[in-house]
């Protein structure tokens, strides 16, 4: 007998007489336990970190991702990419939790914090195979975090002593160079995103309480016309016509019944059947259902309301009734929209006609359809009272139009996260660099073993200033050799000094980042390496993976 044949065994199910197949090998065959376990778990991790890593930077690759709809998506916003990548293995769903986190906490730095973290573990992995223990390992990635979040609070840079102040031109300035270095890596950049992001953010924030809240900001997209004609709109904008070409297009301090309800005569619910045989009959049910329009009409007119925002549509006869009553009307706006304007205009969404109050009418300043581009498309806006905004994009096509909605969104948590925190740090991997200089610094006067994870620790974070040269075509070792040459001149002369030296990923001939203008958020530093250290001690702890036993 062959080896094949000597490893199975025929057996007989008793019920069905069907033969059964048994491998003898099958107990002999078990789960992958300890290092070699964290090993494979570190394996997942660095290839989806390796796939993050060509986007990091404002010359970043973008990556074109097919849905399970078989949609195109072309981005190289971290989250999106982490969010829409089709991953089994459970360290690499955790890496799209890390991102997730970090988007959620922050809002930007979603690509270098899942960097960071496979190069964490890709250094750690050469401490296992020296023979130390992961938990020695993971004990020295918590020391050398703390140094280089101190280190990186040492290069802060604070723009004013306090938030509740006015705005000043130059306070404005730093929030639209923090903003333009988010947007450096997207499709949709430059400095008049840049202001628009912070001019949205600066009008809904409360400068007393140190805080912007976004869930009052709204963002949009049209197709039509380019990424330069995004704008800042008062008030909420639907993508709708006002239902009748004769209603007003503009209606100031506008009264809003905000239905859910159609306006159309009741449906029974079961079939039915209506037979009409005589002119009498025919002209009873025209008049009875007139009646019901009129009905309806009536009861709108008594809330005092001048404007009907409905999330059905409407019949020919009722939208005629409405306009002949002065009334302005808006059809088919969806529940997302209908909830949005009911919280910006203070109103509620009424479900039946018979609960219509003048209590629960929205209030405006005022209800507009303007027409945008040449194209004949129109907006309504809706100015409530409330201090809702939306930034309203334009783009060529639907995909740079999402691409632009997402670049906006980390641009406003970079602006959001310097109101509450107004601190800056230089951009460029200028933190970095200065961090792993200080770890290996420190590791050279430490005598116990954890020397070792904190100069890979040092080593992982020069991974994240290797990418940026790498991806803006720079010779990597080179350019990083340089920066930290120059870094430890000044070091020499001042062990605190506050560097500003980082890549030159735009070529522009210096690496001051402060000359550059390129600065990122404290809170995003120190974030990204707080959550890829944390990260990195849970993988190093998994010894197994225990699926259905």
């Amino acid at each position: 007998m062959s080896n094949n044949q000597q490893s199975l065994t025929m057996a007989v199910d008793e019920e069905t007489g069907r033969p059964v197949i048994i491998i003898r090998d099958q107990e002999e065959k078990g789960r992958i336990t300890g290092v070699q376990a964290i090993k494979q778990n570190i394996a997942a991790a660095k290839s989806v970190s390796f796939i993050l890593s060509t986007s990091l930077g404002p010359k970043g690759a973008d990556k074109i991702i097919v849905t399970p709809d078989s949609e195109i998506v072309i981005s190289n916003d971290g989250a999106t990419i982490m969010e829409q990548m089709d991953l089994e293995h459970p360290i690499a769903k955790l890496l799209v939790d890390l991102s997730k986190c970090q988007d959620s906490e922050i809002g930007d730095g979603t690509t270098g914090v899942v960097v960071l973290a496979g190069a964490l573990l890709d250094q750690a992995e050469s401490l296992l195979d020296r023979g130390i223990h992961p938990i020695r390992v993971a004990d020295g990635y918590d020391l050398a975090s703390q140094i280089a979040v101190d280190r990186v609070r040492e290069l802060s840079m604070p723009m004013r002593a306090n938030c509740a102040k006015d705005v000043t031109p130059e306070f404005k300035q730093f929030l639209v160079d923090a903003a333009s270095t988010a947007l450096g890596s997207k499709i949709a950049q430059g400095e008049k995103l840049a202001n628009v992001a912070v001019d949205a953010v600066l009008s809904v924030a409360d400068l007393n309480r140190n805080d912007a809240d976004l869930s009052l900001l709204k963002v949009k997209g049209k197709v039509g016309g380019s990424i330069e004609d995004t704008s800042l709109v008062d008030g909420i904008v639907l993508d709708k016509d006002i239902s009748h070409p004769q209603m007003k297009d503009v209606t100031p301090d506008a009264k809003l019944a905000i239905l859910t309800c159609p306006f159309e005569p009741p449906k029974p619910k079961t079939k039915y059947e209506l037979s009409i045989s005589t002119v009498e009959q025919y002209r009873s049910l025209a008049e009875t259902e007139q009646k019901f329009f009129t009905d309806m009409i009536q009861r709108v007119k008594d809330s005092g309301a001048n404007t009907v925002i409905c999330q059905w549509g409407f019949d020919d006869e009722a939208n005629s009734l409405l306009m002949q009553n002065d009334l302005t009307a808006v059809r088919w706006v969806g529940g997302e929209d209908i909830e949005a304007v009911a919280i910006a205009t203070g109103g509620r969404i009424v479900s039946r006609f018979e609960d219509l109050t003048p209590e629960k009418l929205g209030t405006a300043v005022e209800v507009r359809q303007e027409m945008y581009g040449t194209t004949g498309d129109h907006m309504i806006t809706i100015q409530g009272k409330r201090g809702y905004k939306t930034v309203f994009v334009r783009g060529s096509n639907k995909m740079v139009i999402e691409e632009a909605k997402r670049s906006l969104h980390d641009a406003m948590c970079v602006v959001r996260d310097l109101i509450r925190a107004p601190t800056l740090v230089p951009g460029g991997a200028c933190a970095e660099i200065a961090a792993s200089l200080r770890i290996t610094s420190v590791a050279n006067e430490t005598d116990d073993i954890e020397q070792y994870a904190l100069r890979s620790f040092a080593a992982a974070l020069d991974a994240i200033p290797m990418a940026l040269a790498r991806n803006s075509g720079l010779q990597p070792i080179e350019a990083v050799a340089q920066v930290k040459a120059k870094q430890l001149k000044e070091l020499e002369r001042d062990p605190k000094y506050k560097t500003t030296l980082g890549v030159d990923c735009m070529a522009r001939g210096t690496n001051d980042m402060a000359e550059q203008r390129v600065f990122e958020t404290l809170a995003s530093k120190t974030q990204q390496l707080t959550l890829a250290t944390q990260v990195t001690r849970m993988v190093l702890k998994i010894d197994d993976i225990i699926g259905q036993l």
